[in-house]
């Protein structure tokens, strides 16, 4: 393992169409979803024998900082930081090259969401050893899943035609397209040099610093004033500037305006972005009528149902739900609608229902 080789995870986000389950200070990431590991401990697990713990980071909120020190006791306490607010994944990226550009001006840093679930960990470390080694002879090196089906929900990143999956070497990324339409998605597998944009992405700490430098000036100034971690006046800049930072994705301030970019196509590794509750359903162990449950479930005259709940749940003729119950709320939705629960959480923020938040 290289010294100079860094983890940073993403670990803002707010999960909120994992609503009841998800929230504020419980949000998708510190979950535990599939199995006795939350999402972010299983990212962190996929990581062992490729970054050290102690060169990894985690970017997450004030909300989730203390859950996340808690349950990654490895990684130092210093190295999971607070956002001061939600600025997307530009600023999140560029706040983290700064820091360890300043500790370290070698470093190359991989970005990893933290709520992810990748089911064959072995073939993910192997690209993503093979992706640090291309992103230390070239600028910026992205990772493209293999798709599975035409998905409208991702966006794809193009590579030559001749690409093969699975091939550990780096080919050159002819363009990233944006999420597409159903025809578009469909033409996008038939021709088979378009892949996933999973959201992971390998480079020097000092060329995400270059980039932000030429694209985004006004968020590379407000960052580089920034006193060093260590200073005892690092968390009050960095809530002062930091809400000043331009709202915007990685993808669209610096990553589709980099030039020579490369990527690594991977094979099938049981990469899932666990978008909705219908991503648990599809990977949960089902019955004879297609019912998944993470609690005691009686069914009868019931289908294609999802159930998760602490307490004995009985089903009668009904399809195709989605049940969660917590303390504090329950949810029931239909399962071909699940995209749509974070528009409960907005309806619970315009209410200032802080106790469901």
């Amino acid at each position: 393992m290289s010294i100079h080789r860094y983890g940073v995870i993403m670990a803002g986000g707010r999960g909120t169409r994992f609503w009841p389950k998800s929230r504020r200070s419980r949000a998708k990431q510190v979950l535990r979803l599939f199995g006795e590991r939350s999402l972010i401990q299983q990212a962190v697990d996929r990581l062992r024998g490729v970054i050290p713990a102690e060169n990894v980071w985690v970017i997450t909120n004030e909300f989730l900082q203390a859950e996340i020190r808690k349950q990654l006791p490895e990684i130092p306490a210093r190295q999971v930081i607070a956002e001061p607010s939600q600025r997307n994944t530009a600023p999140c990226i560029a706040l983290a090259a700064h820091i360890l550009a300043a500790a370290d001006p070698a470093a190359v840093m991989g970005v990893f969401p933290a709520d992810h679930l990748i089911l064959n960990d072995v073939r993910f470390r192997k690209y993503v050893r093979a992706a640090f080694q291309a992103a230390e002879r070239t600028s910026v090196v992205v990772l493209g899943v293999q798709p599975r089906w035409p998905e409208t929900g991702y966006g794809y990143i193009e590579f030559p035609k001749n690409v093969t999956a699975g091939d550990i070497d780096a080919q050159p990324v002819l363009a990233f397209r944006e999420k597409p339409d159903a025809e578009t998605a469909r033409r996008f597998v038939a021709g088979g040099n378009f892949y996933w944009n999973a959201g992971m992405f390998f480079w020097r700490a000092a060329t995400v610093l270059e980039l932000m430098r030429r694209h985004q000036p006004k968020t590379a100034t407000l960052l580089a004033g920034l006193p060093p971690l260590t200073a005892r006046n690092f968390a009050a800049k960095l809530a002062d500037v930091y809400p000043l930072c331009e709202d915007i994705s990685v993808d669209y301030a610096i990553l589709e305006k980099a030039e020579a970019v490369a990527g690594i196509a991977l094979d099938d590794i049981g990469w899932n972005d666990v978008g909705s509750w219908e991503a648990v359903y599809d990977l949960a162990k089902k019955d004879r009528d297609a019912n998944a449950s993470r609690g005691e479930l009686i069914a009868e005259d019931s289908r294609g149902n999802y159930v998760d709940a602490n307490k004995p749940v009985a089903l009668l003729g009904v399809e195709n739900l989605v049940i969660v119950d917590t303390e504090e709320a329950l949810l029931v939705a239909s399962r071909s609608r699940v995209q749509e629960v974070g528009k409960i959480v907005k309806v619970l923020d315009r209410q200032h229902r802080e106790d469901l938040l």
